[in-house]
């Protein structure tokens, strides 16, 4: 018996196919060679067609079927780039390209809403100002482009479109429109007071289910296309950090995830309903949420993580692996020699309380800095980003003493994972798991394939653990002193 995982990222797709009795990968398939391309037709703007992430999934699978028969796949697993918009009218199609979660257009909009509606109501009920989030996207459509929100159907993420595409079923998960700001906590319900204010019909937001547990099943066109069989359980989905977490058998109080990918993000699991009363990080519910047991991942988000580490390699080094590249950081001692890097180059930053400042370096020496010391300076901002964000995680409660990560991305790095154990004073764990194999994970346990969490996580490997490195503790704790202060005085310029 197997499941399919497909995880729709904004660089790329990844389709993979588990064994479940052995949770082992079978095959999986990563499409394009290259990223996919973002449209930004202004400024802090960010989209992408759907049809596009539908092809690569529809190709991937057919990659796979030429190892692996399609037709005994026993249900499916999804996990996305969260809080896109994708708009669909009464035939299914899509009406514009979708608004993905980088594009800051709607910043202004869920700020006015955040004043209008009332702090303490949003921040009680939903945990978060209604901010650049789902909801704020949809209402700027309404403000800009009436004919194309007048003809809206239903609305939803881009993993609920994936899932549309395979069942013809138009639905999303409660998880779901927590991160849309759409959830009311208090009331464990729809925030209809969110949609009423920004005048966005109840009739427009898709059913919801919970994203662990039958979903849909796939429709006849499906197998015609495919070859997985009509009526195959869609069983799991969730958002690309939830699913992050879960992929790393994160899912009780206390325990850390984290992933270094275009963005970087340190997702936290919670039992207690706890705002940010400046929604720097964000609370959504988590995978195995209920009424009875709440569970809630605290998401801390920087949008320029691994997307700087690639701008400086495409910059420095384009002629050189990543490897090579981490050889080069390595030459460098910690510190970079008083190289500054901050990396908030990918559209507005909620840590930095929804403000676009810009990327920048500070503290250049012509005569010393070379392009290793531009590298390294790259991995160490990232790393400090993490350690300002994780500080205002602790403040809430949340204290690791470990981190889990998959052994992917900015993870690779020795230099990056030392600098954030180190920063940070907590050990890293290291694992053999990616997205779209944990959303084929999830599938078997939704479907109940798996009869509890021991079982779908028992072969789940712990490949190394980083830890702190004393050597360079004082050096990078100064390095971070002087980050920060570069960063209040850009904050101080943007107010």
């Amino acid at each position: 018996m197997k499941t399919l995982g497909i995880d729709i990222g904004s660089s790329s797709v990844k389709v993979s196919l588990m064994d479940v009795r052995s949770s082992e990968c079978m095959g999986a398939v990563t499409l394009p060679s290259s990223e996919m391309p973002i449209d930004a037709p202004q400024t802090g703007w960010a989209e992408q067609d759907p049809a596009m992430w539908w092809d690569y999934v529809c190709k991937g699978i057919v990659q796979l079927s030429q190892q692996h028969k399609m037709d005994d796949v026993a249900a499916i697993g999804i996990t996305y780039q969260m809080h896109g918009l994708v708009c669909l009218d009464k035939n299914g199609a899509v009406l514009r390209k979708a608004i993905i979660w980088c594009d800051s257009r709607a910043v202004d909009t869920g700020a006015r809403a955040f004043d209008a509606i009332g702090h303490e109501k949003c921040l009680s009920h939903t945990l978060n100002s209604p901010g650049n989030f789902t909801a704020s996207k949809l209402a700027w459509v309404k403000q800009h482009e009436p004919a194309i929100f007048n003809k809206v159907y239903r609305f939803m993420l881009p993993g609920d479109y994936i899932a549309y595409k395979l069942s013809g079923a138009m639905s999303t998960t409660a998880g779901g429109l927590s991160e849309q700001i759409l959830w009311d906590f208090k009331n464990n319900g729809k925030a209809g007071f969110i949609a009423d204010y920004y005048g966005i019909p109840d009739t427009y937001i898709p059913e919801f289910h919970p994203a662990l547990g039958v979903q849909a099943h796939t429709n006849e066109a499906t197998e015609q296309l495919l070859g997985i069989k009509k009526g195959t359980p869609i069983s799991y989905r969730a958002g690309d950090q939830p699913n992050n977490a879960f992929s790393l058998n994160v899912m009780e109080p206390g325990e850390v995830a984290a992933t270094g990918g275009t963005s970087g993000v340190v997702y936290g699991v919670t039992d207690k309903p706890q705002a940010d009363p400046l929604s720097r990080v964000n609370p959504f519910l988590h995978v195995n949420h209920s009424n009875s047991q709440p569970r809630l991942g605290v998401l801390l988000c920087i949008n320029g993580a691994g997307i700087l580490n690639a701008w400086t390699k495409r910059l420095c080094a384009p002629d050189i692996s990543y490897d090579e590249v981490n050889q080069l950081c390595n030459s460098i001692p910690a510190g970079s020699e008083g190289l500054i890097i901050l990396p908030f180059g990918n559209g507005a930053e909620r840590m930095l309380e929804n403000r676009f400042t810009g990327a920048c370096m500070a503290g250049i020496d012509l005569n010393r800095h070379t392009r290793a010391h531009v590298l390294r300076a790259a991995q160490e901002g990232i790393a400090f980003a993490f350690r300002y964000g994780l500080d205002i995680m602790r403040e809430m409660g949340v204290k690791p003493q470990v981190i889990r990560a998959g052994h992917a991305n900015l993870f690779l790095s020795p230099i990056f994972r030392t600098t954030l154990a180190t920063i940070c004073d907590v050990n890293i764990e290291l694992y053999n798991t990616d997205g779209a194999l944990g959303a084929a994970r999830g599938a078997a346990l939704g479907a109940g394939y798996y009869k509890n969490r021991e079982e779908a996580f028992a072969s789940l490997k712990k490949l190394d653990t980083v830890p702190p490195d004393p050597a360079v503790k004082a050096v990078l704790e100064e390095s971070y002193r002087q980050w920060k202060r570069e960063l209040t005085m850009k904050l101080k310029i943007k107010l």
